[in-house]
């Protein structure tokens, strides 16, 4: 809630109890009247400040992480997937992501970036997560189901992300980079959301 929107609710509570005199409908407390100014002031805590903006070695952090991310999954997904879709699949995520993030690794030493993590990121917290539950869950359709699931959702949100990023990053060279690996991603989830309906029409 806005300051300007809680001096209103003040200004309206103050309103109301001389309304409220000048009727003569109710004697007004005026120790009540204060204590309904400092509710009415007091109602919602001070918005939190906007984010800041991503740095470009926020950028080469945050993509360089995704890469590693997908890279990670795909191997577990060859040596886990049931369905041979689901393994090859595996397959080109470890080849399309080791690839793009040796190539933002490049960059980043091209422009002696050294990656940074926005603050508060928890991505490699959730990735291990992630990586930790497709190793200990059990080989099967439904395996192959919940990392087809979950590659759909990743890859629409590090869409997402890189369109953030583009237009948040200062260096030509950092945008056209993004600008290169979107239409990648972008066959990355076009391809997952196919498997992913196979399977659904799988199911008994």
């Amino acid at each position: 809630m806005s300051i300007r929107i809680t001096r209103s609710l003040a200004v309206a509570a103050t309103c109301a109890a001389i309304a409220a005199c000048s009727k003569g409908e109710n004697k007004v407390d005026s120790a009540a009247v204060a204590d309904s100014i400092a509710k009415a002031t007091a109602a919602a805590p001070p918005a939190a400040p906007a984010p800041a903006p991503l740095t470009d070695a926020n950028i080469v952090a945050i993509l360089d992480g995704a890469n590693a991310t997908d890279s990670s999954a795909g191997k577990v997904a060859t040596e886990k997937g049931t369905s041979a879709a689901v393994k090859d699949f595996g397959k080109m995520m470890m080849h399309d992501h080791h690839a793009l993030r040796k190539a933002g690794q490049d960059l980043a030493t091209k422009l002696k970036v050294t990656p940074q993590a926005p603050a508060g990121d928890n991505s490699q917290a959730t990735a291990q997560a992630w990586h930790d539950s497709l190793t200990a869950m059990a080989k099967g359709a439904a395996w192959d189901k919940a990392y087809i699931d979950h590659e759909v959702a990743y890859h629409q949100a590090v869409l997402s992300t890189a369109q953030t990023a583009l237009g948040a990053a200062q260096d030509s060279s950092l945008k056209a980079l993004i600008t290169k690996a979107a239409p990648n991603i972008q066959a990355h989830l076009t391809k997952a959301q196919d498997l992913q309906t196979k399977l659904g029409a799988a199911k008994p």
